[in-house]
């Protein structure tokens, strides 16, 4: 009952390591599909649009940034993500930022209007209003009050103040230029024009940028035209503009989750092994009141060999998993279940461990595949099991991992009786099932030295020994009883999946 309770518990160690590994990894995958589809959605969201492409090119510019920082985000593994806003309040933000700024975006016909429209001030807003509706009789303060606003001394100040501002990338250098000489030209005409142009030309760019380094991606005025022509038609595609996961997971990205599947992996296993050591211990204080240093030693090794082992089954099965579902062996292996890889991680890393022992002498090749048919076998039940769990409960998000757990055990129940069955059948029929089992009729030692034959031990050394010569008073003649026996000799298991003469 023990032996095969301890086996269940360390195949499902093993098996939750490389499982949480390969789930990392899955969710990783499944983040950059999903902000590729977002934008996918929100291009196309534009489909049979009676917009003009002159106007409709800033909603597509302002989705086009947001959605493909997100994709380098989701990329990146980074914890930061944008919003577009979609908002047509006064002075509004166009995107919103996980890290607190906030981005204006114009795409005008050339920088200087772009950079005219991201300089605005309130009076010129003010006066662009009262142009439009005709009411000459609201004042600048009734204005701001509609507006929400308070302050008249915020007359000659952008609208967009603290802002950061987005222009298309083929005017940056145009309008960094414009925005110079307005600066200049302000200055001693009118100061207290200058400040807006000098705030918006500390404060324009032409991407998304986070405080990590991830960015998102350039677009020019015509590019932005071109989609927006593209999203009328309902016909953009991601993957012509290079976003896929072939594409755009790298070597270096697939190392990095490796890393952080084997970091969480190992913790998990951490706490698995430590678990019935720390119980042990536990139950060892409460029964002798006393814990020696051997306790605390054997304690500590399951400690570090659990971690160290779950971070390279973890790593290992991250690794193959985002290799995998990226598509960097194909597309065919993309829609691979993650749990497959896990046990497959399992049954690879064992046996690349057995075949070492192998080379050195310390397990035979009998031995060998006794292990990997008993790990393949106990690894599909806890596999089994765990897919029936997730799918008869759906809903709880552990309802594999416990299903394997659960099926590790009686997995490792149903073989050790199984393979105890095998032996019993294979030592009366004298089968070999394929050589999974070695018959040995290699007669023992002591029934060779029984029935007469000289056994000569090629391990051991005999001299001869001096002796002293004996005095012998009296002599009498022995007589010797040979007796005459029959012995039955009985076959059983000498070794593993090994059965010969007892």
């Amino acid at each position: 009952m023990e032996n095969w309770a301890k086996k269940g518990y360390d195949y499902a160690c093993q098996s939750m390591a490389a499982q949480k590994g390969a789930n990392i990894s899955e969710g990783y995958i499944g983040k950059i599909c999903s902000a590729i589809q977002n934008l996918n959605d929100d291009i196309n969201g534009f489909s049979g649009c009676n917009t003009r492409v002159s106007q409709l090119k800033g909603n597509i510019a302002e989705l086009w940034h947001g959605d493909t920082f997100n994709i380098k985000a989701a990329v990146n593994d980074s914890k930061y993500n944008t919003v577009v806003s979609r908002s047509n309040n006064y002075a509004s933000s166009d995107i919103d930022t996980s890290w607190g700024e906030c981005y204006g975006l114009k795409y005008y016909k050339n920088a200087a209007a772009s950079s005219d429209a991201q300089a605005i001030s309130y009076f010129q807003k003010y006066c662009e209003y009262i142009s439009k509706t005709g009411n000459k009789g609201l004042s600048f303060s009734d204005y701001l009050q509609e507006k929400g606003l308070k302050d008249n001394s915020i007359l000659h100040d952008s609208i967009y103040v603290d802002q950061i501002r987005l222009i298309p990338a083929d005017q940056y250098s145009a309008a960094v230029e414009y925005l110079k000489f307005r600066i200049a030209k302000e200055s001693l005409v009118r100061p207290e024009q200058a400040k807006r142009y000098q705030e918006t030309l500390e404060m324009l760019t032409i991407k998304i940028k986070a405080p990590d380094g991830t960015s998102s991606i350039e677009l020019t005025r015509e590019e932005a035209e071109k989609l927006a022509q593209i999203a009328k038609d309902g016909k953009f595609i991601s993957t012509a503009y290079g976003f896929s996961t072939e594409e755009l997971v790298q070597f270096h990205h697939v190392l990095q989750q490796g890393i952080k599947a084997g970091t969480s992996a190992a913790i998990i296993s951490l706490v698995l092994k430590i678990a019935p050591e720390f119980y042990r211990l536990l139950e060892k204080m409460i029964n002798e009141g006393t814990i020696n240093e051997s306790d605390f030693q054997r304690f500590g090794f399951a400690a570090l060999n659990g971690a160290s082992e779950g971070f390279i089954r973890g790593a290992v099965a991250g690794t193959l998993t985002t290799v995998c579902k990226s598509g960097m062996l194909g597309v065919g292996l993309k829609e691979i279940n993650p749990g497959a890889i896990a046990a497959l991680s399992v049954i690879l890393l064992q046996s690349m461990k057995d075949s070492f022992l192998v080379v050195k002498g310390d397990l035979t090749n009998t031995e060998f595949v006794a292990n990997l048919s008993k790990n393949v076998f106990v690894t599909s039940c806890g596999i089994g099991l765990g897919w029936l769990a997730q799918t008869l409960f759906p809903a709880i998000s552990f309802a594999y991992m416990l299903g394997n757990f659960v099926g590790s055990f009686i997995g490792a129940f149903a073989y050790i009786n199984a393979d105890e069955a095998l032996m019993s059948f294979s030592i009366y029929s004298g089968w070999t099932f394929f050589k999974v089992v070695e018959q040995n009729y290699v007669l023992p030692d002591e029934v060779m030295k029984e029935i007469g034959v000289d056994v000569f031990n090629y391990e051991k050394c005999y001299y001869e020994e001096y002796k002293f010569k004996e005095f012998n008073f009296y002599s009498f003649a022995h007589y010797t009883y040979t007796p005459q026996f029959i012995k039955l000799l009985r076959r059983g298991v000498i070794g593993v999946h090994r059965i010969g003469y007892l």
